[in-house]
C-alpha cells in the first residue's frame, strides 16, 4: 500500500483544499499547536495517573473522583437490562431463528433426494432435439412421441438388423419431481413465517433495549461527581449517547437473528453430513473447526481495533463540541484551520485503527472462504472414491456436499454481521464503564441523613482541598470559616484564591481531602446529597439556561420544594414575583411570547444580563434556606444591578447567604466580608471595619473608586439623595418598555426582509449522494477499483462453483457403469482440483476486496468528518442561532452521519458487491445457458427487487422521520451534561431523565409499526427464494423429462439460482444500512452545498492594506433584528462614530444592543438597513477573513480550549509566535505571575472549556490572547467583568496602554473601567441616548449620571 497522502493538504476536492483563511498557519506552528491540543484532550480522556506524588489517602480520594474502570466487552452484557418479558420474547426469536436455520439443511436433504431422482433417470431418457426428433447423442437413440409416452428407436450398426422400438413412461418421474417442488413450497411458507417473527422480535427488542441503555447511560452520567466531567468532555458524552448506542443497537438487532440462523445452518449441516457419512464428514471436519477458530479470533481482533478507533474519535468529539459551541470566538480569531487540524489529529488515530480493523475483516473473510470451499474439494476427492467402491450412494455424497456447502456458505455470509457485533461490543465498553462506575458523590443515592429543620449555620473547619484534575496545586490550606444562620458573608480576593471552590464544596461538587464542612453541626458528607442541594440555591458566574421557555427555566428552581407540584397558575404567579424581584419582569413583557418565550440553546437568544436575571429569579423563586451567589450580578448593567442587589439584600435577610464578588459595591452591606488569598483568610470584618483598618480590602476598594464620586457626593443634596433612592427602588430606567409595541401595528422595512418566501429544497437524489461520495473519495479510486474487481471475482466464483457442481453431477450420471469408474474418478478428481484452486483464488480476492473496502471506507469517514467539520466552521453565526443547529445536534450529526456512510463500507460493501455480481451475473448466465428455465425463474426477480426497493424506500423515509426525534433526545442529553453544575445544583436529574424517557417512548412507539412492515418485507424476500426453487424443480423437471435440458443444464441453472437467491436476499438485508447511509449523505450534501451569506472561505471582497488601516468605525442608520427573532427589533437607526485610536465605551441596560453592535463590527451579521463602515468602506464589501485579522475580541464569557495555556494564548495570532511574545502578552494581561507559580507553567492544561481555571484566570488568558494579535481594533465585551479589583486595575492599565495606537470599543457595566474613555455612548432601546466624555456626561446629570451614582463605593 502506498504511503498515505496528507488528508487535508493534498486533497483534490476544492472545498477540502481551500483554507478557511488566505494566510495559513506555518507548518511548524500548526504542528506544535496540534501537539499541545492533543495533549489537552488526551488528558481529558484520562490516559495518565497524576496522583503518584501524593499521599495514599489523598491519591485515593482524588482518584475515586475521576477514575473510570474498564468494562469488559461481552455480547451477553448487551442484554443486561432485559426483563423476563424481554427474555421470553428473545427466546421465541432465538427458537424461530434456529427453526429458520434448519430450513436450509432440510433444503439440502430434499435437494439430495431430488438429485437422486434425476440421476436414477436412465441416461437415454434425457434427449436433445434434432431435426424434428429428440436424439440421444451418446447412444444414438431417436424418439418420437405418442399418446402413451416416448417411443424409442435404437439404431444398429449391423447391416440388415431391424430397428427395435419400445415405449418409456416418464410420468412417474414428473410426479416425483412435482412432489419435491411441493416440499420446496412448504419450506418457503415456513421460512416466511419464521423470518417475519425473528426479524420483528430482534429489531423491536434492539430498539427497546438500546433505549434502556441510553437511559441508563444518561442516568449514570448525571449521577457522577463533577470531577468526572473535569476529565471528560461533553462532546464525548454526546458521541456515546448518540453514535455508540446506535452501534449497540445494531449489535442486538436482526443481525443476531441472522447469525443464529446461519450458525444453526452450519451446525445442523455438519450433523446431517455426519449422519449420512461420518467418513466423508470426518475428512473435512478440520476445515469446519478452522472456520470456527477464524471467526472467533478474527472477531476478537476486530473488536479490539474498533474499540481503539472509537476511543480516538470520541476524544476528538469533545474538541468538535468545544469548537462548535464557541463558534463566535473561532470565527473572530480566524482559527478555523487550526481547530480543523487539531480535530484531524484525532481522526488520524481513529482512521489508523479502523483501517487495521478492515484488514483483519478482510483476512477473516478470505480464510473463511478458503476453508469453506476446500470442504467441497475434499468431499468430491474422497467421495468419488467411496462411490466407486459402492460405500456411498450419489444422494449421500451430494447431501454431504450440499449440506456442508450450505453450512460453509452460511458461515461466510455472517462475516459482516459479526463485524457489526464486534464494533457494537467495542462501543459498549465505554458506555458500560460509565454505567458501572460508582460515583464518589452520588446524587441519586438515598443514603444519608435528612435534617428535619435547617437553620443555615455553615462552618468550614480545617479544610484542605485539591482539584482532582489539577493534583499539583493546593487550593485551600487548613481553611476555617464560620457563617452564622441568616447572615450574609461575602468572599473577596484575587482570582484563584479559592472563593468559588468554597461554593463548590458546600454544594458537594467535590470532596475535601481533610477537614469538615458542617451544616447546623452535621458533616455534609453524612447528609443526603440530593436533599442538601435542594436546600441550597446557586447563581453561578456564567449562568446556564436551558433550551425551553423562560417560565420553564425559572420553574426548575422549584424542584424538591413544596411548590414543585402546585398548579400551573400558582407556579406562574411564583415565577412572575421572582422575575420582578430579579428585575427581569419588564424586559420579559416586551418579548413576543412573554414568559413563554424560548431562550434558545444555552440562552443564546438573550443578552448576558438578561440570562443572569433569569438565573437569579430561578434561584430565589423557591425561597431557599441557603443562597450562594458566585458573581451573580457581574453581567448586569448598573441600573439593573442596583435594583437586583436590593432584591437580593431583602432576600438575604431571612437566609444564609454567601456572596462572591469582584464588584465591591454589591457586598458593602454584608454582615461579614472575608478577604482571601491563595486559599487562606487575610482579614475579615464589615465593610466599615475593613475600610478603617486600611488593609487588603481598603486597597481593593481604592482600585474601584470612581474619580468623580467624592465631588458628586459632596454636591448632592437631600433632593438628589431622594432621587437616588427612587432610582434604586424603581425599575423604569432598566426597561425597554413600550419599545416593541410600536412594531406590532405594521411591519417595518427591516422586519419585512424576514418574511420573504423561503424556497423549499428537495432532498438530494440517490445519484447526487453517490456523486458527492465519489468526489470525496476519488483519491481512493484505485483502491476502490481493486476492491470492486476482487469482489466481482469472488461473486463470479459462485457461478464457477455451480459449473463445477453440475459438471460433477453430469459425470456421475454419465459414468455410472462400473466399467467407467476410472473415467469417473479422473473427471471428479479434476473437479476437486479446480475447487481447491478456486478456494485459493477466493482467499486472495476476499482478502484483497475486504481490505481495500475497509481501507477506503476508513479514509472516506475521516475525510467526510474533516470536510463536514470545516464546512460547519465556514457557516455564519446566524446558522448556529437556528434552533435546529444546536451544538448537540451538530456534533451528533458529525459523529453519526459519517458512521452511517461507513456502515455500508468495509465488509458490508464487500458482501454487497459479491452478492450483486452473483445474483445478476447468475441470472444473465442462466438466461444465456438455458433461456426457458432462466426466463421462468427470472419472473421472480422483479418481485424480489420490488420487495427490496420498497423496503429501502420505506426505511429511508422512516429514518428521516426518526432523525428529528433522535436529534432532539441527543441534544437534550448534550445540553444537560454541558451544564452539569447547574443541573445537579437544581437537582434536575430525575426531571431530565423523565423527559428523556418520554422522548424515547415516543420514538419506540413510532418504530414498532415500522418494524412490523420492515420484518414483513424481509420475510417475503426470504420466502421468495424457496418459491422460485419450487418453480425451478417443477418446470425444470418437465424440461428434463421432455429431453429439452440435460442434467448438466438443469443443475447448473438450479445451483446458480440457489446461490443467486441467497445473495439477493443478503443484498436486501442491508436495506436499513443503505437507507441510513442515504439519509446521512443527504445531510452531508445539504451542508456542503450551503453557502453562507458571510463566507469566511470567500476570496471576494476588498482588502485594506495593513499600512492603510486606521481603525475608524462608523454606524450609519443601522437597523438590525436577529434572524431567529425577526419580531424583535434590536437596533433602530443606530448612528455612532469611532475615530482612529479612540477609546470608545458603550453602556446601557442589558438587551439595549451593545453586544449586538460588537457582533456587527465583527461581521457576524449584516444589518437589514444602514451600513457599518471601516475607514470609510462598507464592511459588507470587504473580504471577511482579511477584515477580521485586524480585530481582536474579548467576550463577556471567556472561551478557552482543552490545551495548554501556551496553546490558548498562541491561538490569538494568525502568525507564528515566540515564547517571548506569549510571555509579554500574559504580563500585560496580569496573568504571567500566576502561570509561573503553577508546577507546569505555560504547559499547564486549561481543561475542557477552561474548566481547570477560575473565571478571572480564564478572562485574563483571553485578554492575553487578544493582545498577542496586535489588532488595529480591540473589542472588549465586558472584558474585565470576571476580574477581582486588584487584577482589574492592573489589566485595565494594560488595556489603556494597549489601546494607544489602536481603536478600542468596550462594552462595560462597571463604569470605573471606562471613565477614561474618549467617548462614552449611552444606549437605550437600540439608539444612542447621549454621548460624551465621562465629565461631560456627569455634567448632563442624565442617565449616565444615575448609573455612576448607583456604583458608589464609599460612605457619603
Amino acid at each position: 500500500m502506498a504511503e498515505k497522502d496528507s488528508l487535508l493538504s493534498s486533497s483534490d476536492d476544492a472545498d477540502e483544499k481551500r483554507p478557511l483563511n488566505d494566510k495559513t498557519v506555518p507548518v511548524s506552528d500548526a504542528s506544535s499547536i496540534s501537539e499541545e491540543s492533543n495533549k489537552g484532550y488526551s488528558t481529558i480522556a484520562g490516559l495518565d495517573d497524576e496522583f503518584s506524588g501524593l499521599s495514599d489517602h489523598d491519591a485515593e480520594t482524588l482518584r475515586q473522583q475521576v477514575h473510570i474502570a474498564t468494562a469488559p466487552a461481552s455480547f451477553f452484557r448487551l442484554f443486561r437490562y432485559a426483563d423476563k418479558k424481554d427474555y421470553a420474547i428473545l427466546a421465541l426469536g432465538v427458537l424461530v431463528s434456529i427453526g429458520e436455520g434448519l430450513m436450509r439443511p432440510l433444503l439440502a436433504i430434499v435437494f439430495g433426494a431430488a438429485t437422486q431422482e434425476f440421476t436414477d433417470l436412465p441416461e437415454g431418457s434425457m434427449m436433445s432435439f434434432f431435426n424434428g426428433s429428440y436424439y440421444n447423442q451418446v447412444n444414438s437413440t431417436f424418439a418420437s412421441h405418442n399418446n402413451t409416452g416416448w417411443v424409442l428407436s435404437e439404431s444398429s450398426y449391423s447391416a440388415g438388423d431391424e430397428y427395435e422400438s419400445y415405449t418409456m413412461d416418464n410420468s412417474e418421474f414428473v410426479r416425483n419431481v412435482s412432489q419435491f417442488a411441493v416440499y420446496f413450497l412448504l419450506l418457503g411458507v415456513g421460512v416466511t413465517v419464521m423470518a417475519y417473527t425473528k426479524s420483528f422480535v430482534f429489531i423491536d427488542r434492539a430498539d427497546v433495549l438500546s433505549a434502556r441503555i441510553r437511559e441508563q447511560y444518561l442516568a449514570a452520567t448525571l449521577r457522577q461527581n463533577i470531577g468526572f466531567f473535569d476529565k471528560l468532555g461533553p462532546g464525548e458524552i454526546t458521541t456515546r449517547i448518540s453514535a455508540d448506542t446506535a452501534l449497540l443497537q445494531d449489535a442486538m438487532s436482526e443481525k443476531v437473528a441472522y447469525i443464529i440462523s446461519h450458525s444453526t445452518t452450519f451446525i445442523v449441516s455438519v450433523i446431517i453430513a455426519y449422519s449420512r457419512s461420518y467418513i466423508l464428514s470426518s475428512i473435512v471436519i478440520g476445515n469446519v473447526i478452522m472456520i470456527i477458530l477464524v471467526s472467533y479470533f478474527g472477531s476478537k481482533i476486530i473488536t479490539k481495533f474498533s474499540a481503539r478507533s472509537q476511543e480516538g474519535y470520541s476524544v476528538g468529539g469533545s474538541l468538535a463540541e468545544e469548537t462548535v459551541s464557541s463558534v463566535r470566538n473561532v470565527q473572530a480569531f480566524g482559527i478555523q484551520d487550526r481547530m480543523a487540524q487539531a480535530y484531524d489529529k484525532f481522526l488520524d488515530v481513529s482512521e489508523k485503527w479502523s483501517i487495521r480493523a478492515g484488514y483483519a475483516s478482510g483476512l477473516r473473510s478470505g480464510l473463511t472462504f478458503m476453508f469453506a470451499m476446500s470442504i467441497d474439494a475434499l468431499v468430491y476427492w474422497q467421495g468419488v472414491q467411496r462411490l466407486t467402491e459402492q460405500k456411498v450412494e450419489v444422494s449421500t455424497m451430494l447431501t454431504v456436499i450440499f449440506t456442508l456447502s450450505q453450512g460453509a456458505f452460511a458461515f461466510t455470509i455472517i462475516s459482516p454481521y459479526l463485524t457489526s457485533i464486534s464494533i457494537g461490543l467495542a462501543a459498549s465498553t465505554k458506555i458500560f464503564a460509565t454505567i458501572d462506575r460508582k460515583s464518589a458523590i452520588d446524587s441519586s443515592s438515598e443514603d444519608g441523613d435528612r435534617l428535619e429543620e435547617v437553620n443555615g449555620d455553615i462552618e468550614l473547619r480545617n479544610v484542605r482541598f485539591i482539584y482532582p484534575s489539577r493534583p499539583n496545586v493546593t487550593v485551600l490550606r487548613d481553611f476555617s470559616l464560620k457563617i452564622p444562620a441568616g447572615k450574609t458573608v461575602a468572599l473577596v480576593g484575587a482570582s484563584g484564591s479559592g472563593k468559588s471552590t468554597i461554593v463548590g464544596l458546600i454544594e458537594r461538587f467535590y470532596n475535601p481531602l481533610a477537614g469538615e464542612i458542617l451544616l447546623d453541626g452535621h458533616n455534609i458528607l453524612d447528609l443526603n446529597t440530593r436533599w442538601l442541594r435542594q436546600r441550597v440555591a446557586l447563581v453561578s458566574q456564567e449562568p446556564s439556561l436551558f433550551a425551553c421557555s423562560i417560565l420553564e427555566n425559572v420553574c426548575y428552581g422549584l424542584i424538591g420544594t413544596p411548590y414543585e407540584h402546585v398548579t400551573d397558575v400558582e407556579k406562574r404567579e411564583l415565577v412572575i414575583e421572582a422575575c420582578r424581584q430579579a428585575n427581569a419582569w419588564d424586559f420579559i413583557q416586551t418579548l413576543p411570547g412573554g414568559l413563554d418565550t424560548d431562550v434558545g440553546e444555552r440562552g443564546l437568544l438573550l443578552s448576558g444580563g438578561q440570562k443572569q436575571r433569569i438565573a437569579i429569579a430561578r434561584a430565589i423563586v423557591s425561597n431557599p434556606k441557603i443562597l450562594l451567589l458566585d458573581e451573580a450580578t457581574s453581567a448586569l448593567d448598573t441600573k439593573s444591578e442596583g435594583v437586583v442587589q436590593e432584591a437580593l439584600d431583602r432576600a438575604s435577610k431571612t437566609r444564609t447567604t454567601i456572596v462572591i464578588a469582584h464588584r465591591l459595591s454589591t457586598i458593602k452591606d454584608a454582615d461579614l466580608i472575608v478577604v482571601m488569598r491563595a486559599g487562606e483568610i487575610l482579614e475579615q470584618g464589615t465593610h466599615t471595619d475593613l475600610l478603617e483598618t486600611k488593609g487588603e480590602y481598603y486597597i481593593l476598594v481604592q482600585a474601584q473608586s470612581i474619580e468623580e464620586l467624592k465631588e458628586t457626593a459632596r454636591q448632592s443634596d437631600s433632593g438628589t439623595e431622594k432621587e437616588l433612592v427612587d432610582a434604586k427602588s424603581g425599575i423604569e430606567l432598566a426597561t425597554l418598555g413600550g419599545a416593541l409595541t410600536e412594531v406590532t401595528t405594521r411591519k417595518t422595512v427591516a422586519s419585512a426582509i424576514f418574511y420573504k418566501t423561503v424556497e423549499v429544497t428537495k432532498p438530494a437524489s440517490v445519484g447526487e449522494v453517490i456523486a458527492m461520495i465519489y468526489r470525496i473519495s476519488r483519491r481512493e479510486l484505485t483502491v476502490l477499483l481493486i476492491g470492486l474487481y476482487s469482489g466481482a471475482i469472488t461473486g463470479m466464483a459462485y457461478i464457477g462453483l455451480s459449473i463445477l457442481y453440475s459438471t460433477a453431477l453430469q459425470n456421475i450420471q454419465q459414468y455410472n457403469n462400473p466399467n467407467d469408474y476410472a473415467l469417473l474418478r479422473r473427471s471428479i478428481y479434476a473437479v476437486a482440483g479446480f475447487l481447491f484452486m478456486q478456494a485459493m483464488v477466493l482467499f486472495i480476492t476476499s482478502v484483497v476486496s475486504g481490505s481495500m473496502f475497509g481501507y477506503a471506507s476508513s479514509r472516506l469517514v475521516r475525510r467526510i468528518r474533516a470536510t463536514v467539520f470545516r464546512h460547519l466552521l465556514r457557516q455564519d453565526i446566524s446558522y448556529f442561532d437556528d434552533s435546529q443547529h444546536t451544538t448537540g445536534s451538530l456534533t451528533t450529526s458529525l459523529a453519526r452521519d459519517a458512521q452511517s456512510i461507513e456502515s455500508i463500507g468495509g465488509a458490508t460493501a464487500n458482501k454487497l458487491v459479491e452478492s450483486i455480481v452473483t445474483s445478476f451475473g447468475g441470472y444473465i448466465f442462466c438466461i444465456a445457458f438455458g433461456y426457458k428455465l432462466g426466463l421462468a425463474l427470472l419472473s421472480g426477480l422483479p418481485v424480489m427487487l420490488a420487495i427490496g426497493y420498497y423496503r429501502f424506500k420505506f426505511m429511508t423515509n422512516f429514518s428521516e422521520t426518526t432523525k428529528s426525534h433522535h436529534t432532539k433526545s441527543s441534544n437534550y442529553a448534550c445540553e444537560a451534561t454541558s451544564a452539569i453544575r447547574t443541573v445537579v445544583s437544581l437537582t434536575r436529574e430525575e426531571e431530565i431523565l423523565e423527559s428523556y424517557r418520554t422522548t424515547l417512548a415516543v420514538i419506540l412507539k413510532g418504530n414498532r409499526i415500522a418494524n412490523m412492515k420492515s420484518a414483513a418485507l424481509i420475510a417475503l424476500g426470504r420466502g421468495m427464494q424457496y418459491y422460485i426453487m419450487a418453480l425451478a424443480f417443477y418446470y425444470g423437471g418437465i424440461l428434463v423429462a421432455a429431453g429439452e435440458y440435460s442434467l448438466f443444464q438443469f443443475f447448473l441453472i438450479f445451483i446458480i439460482m440457489v446461490f443467486g437467491l441467497e445473495n439477493a436476499t443478503t443484498i436486501f438485508s442491508f436495506a436499513p444500512e443503505m437507507s441510513k447511509a442515504l439519509q446521512a449523505g443527504r445531510n452531508i450534501k445539504k451542508l456542503l452545498d450551503s453557502e453562507p451569506e458571510i463566507d469566511a472561505w470567500s476570496t471576494e471582497g476588498g482588502i485594506i492594506a495593513d499600512d492603510e488601516i486606521n481603525g475608524e468605525i462608523e454606524f450609519r442608520d443601522v437597523h438590525f433584528r436577529y434572524p431567529t427573532r425577526p419580531d424583535v427589533p434590536v437596533l433602530r437607526g443606530l448612528n455612532l462614530s469611532v475615530k482612529k485610536g479612540q477609546f470608545v465605551a458603550l453602556v446601557g441596560a442589558s438587551g439595549c444592543g451593545k453586544s449586538t453592535t460588537i457582533g456587527l463590527i465583527e461581521s457576524f451579521y449584516r444589518p437589514q438597513l444602514g451600513a457599518v463602515f471601516m475607514d470609510g468602506r462598507d464592511v459588507s464589501t470587504l473580504n471577511v477573513s482579511e477584515y477580521r485579522k485586524n480585530i481582536a475580541l474579548v467576550q463577556q464569557e471567556p472561551v478557552l480550549y482543552a490545551g495548554t495555556i501556551r496553546y490558548n494564548v498562541a491561538l490569538g495570532s494568525p502568525d507564528t509566535v515566540t515564547d517571548e511574545e506569549i510571555i509579554e502578552a500574559c504580563k500585560q494581561a496580569n496573568i504571567h505571575n500566576f502561570i509561573t507559580s503553577l508546577p507546569d507553567g505555560y504547559d499547564t492544561l486549561c481543561g475542557t472549556k477552561g474548566s481547570l481555571l477560575s473565571g478571572g484566570q480564564k478572562q485574563r488568558i483571553a485578554i492575553a490572547r487578544a493582545l498577542i494579535r496586535q489588532p488595529k481594533v480591540l473589542l472588549l465585551d465586558e472584558a474585565t467583568s470576571a476580574l477581582d479589583s486588584e487584577s482589574e486595575k492592573v489589566v485595565q492599565a494594560a488595556l489603556d496602554v494597549a489601546a494607544k495606537g489602536r481603536t478600542t470599543i468596550a462594552v462595560a457595566h462597571r463604569l470605573s473601567t471606562i471613565q477614561n474613555a474618549d467617548v462614552i455612548y449611552v444606549f437605550e432601546e437600540g439608539k444612542i441616548l447621549e454621548s460624551g466624555t465621562h465629565q461631560q456626561l456627569l455634567a448632563n446629570r442624565s442617565k449616565y449620571f444615575d448609573l455612576v451614582q448607583l456604583q458608589a463605593l464609599e460612605r457619603n
